[in-house]
């Protein structure tokens, strides 16, 4: 089976804890998957009231901006759909509520990856950034969900009495700048990313600066992948076994 075949099954689930989280990890893989006729879903999990400095805009507002933002970068690439749940931007909690609702989006769209981030990863001393803590309960919560939840058919009843059969996901790749195992190369769709980067006007004072910014990084990961690429994204990557 050729790459372009193995991935026209591949159903990817990327989950990220803000408007914009997916499109600046993930997007040039997503779009490449779907150039080779795989399904993308996203799913966002906060409402992201807190990313703005601008005092004058309302916390309404700013997530009713966000949400646009978001499905326009989404419409772009050709995502299949955008779930928003909506919890609050900077109090994300890996609790009973979320779990759940990651669950019943995995045995919803059934996917064969989820991406989501390394709740391990908690600062970068190359790029100089403390990771978001939304960021990081993402993750864990993530990853709580892909296992064992989604497949363990005693967990969440009532969601089979919905018609919300258990799961089993595939692979897992984990967002986490400073440790990877895996490389998608993303030359041939690096411009696309800049694109839909791009919609997120809300989050950058000096959109230019940033997208060099993403540039130089996916060009230095393009350089661990063998034979070496021009631009790569980067994971730490998990292959599930199935119950035996």
């Amino acid at each position: 089976m050729t790459k372009e075949n193995m991935n026209a099954k591949k159903i990817v689930l990327a989950v990220g804890a803000h408007p914009d989280d997916i499109d600046i990890g993930s997007s040039g893989s997503v779009a490449k998957w779907i150039k080779e006729g795989g399904q993308v879903y996203y799913l966002v999990l906060t409402d992201g009231s807190k990313g703005s400095e601008d005092r004058h805009i309302s916390h309404q507002d700013l997530t009713k901006l966000r949400h646009a933002e978001q499905q326009k970068a989404a419409d772009i690439l050709g995502v299949k759909k955008v779930f928003f749940l909506d919890f609050v931007d900077g109090e994300l909690e890996n609790n009973h509520e979320l779990r759940k609702e990651i669950v019943r989006i995995i045995r919803q769209v059934k996917p064969t990856t989820v991406i989501c981030f390394d709740p391990t990863f908690v600062y970068d001393d190359n790029r100089q950034f403390i990771n978001h803590p939304d960021h990081r309960v993402a993750g864990q919560a993530t990853l709580d969900a892909v296992f064992p939840f989604a497949r363990n058919v005693r967990t969440y009843p009532d969601l089979l009495e919905q018609g919300l059969e258990p799961h089993v996901v595939e692979e897992v790749l984990l967002v986490n700048f400073s440790k990877n195992n895996f490389f998608v190369d993303i030359s041939q769709t690096l411009d696309l990313k800049m694109k839909v980067i791009a919609c997120h006007t809300s989050q950058f004072i000096d959109m230019k600066k940033f997208l060099e910014r993403i540039r130089f990084f996916n060009h230095e990961a393009g350089k661990k992948v063998k034979p070496k690429a021009e631009y790569a994204e980067s994971y730490f990557k998990i292959t599930l076994r199935r119950p035996s």
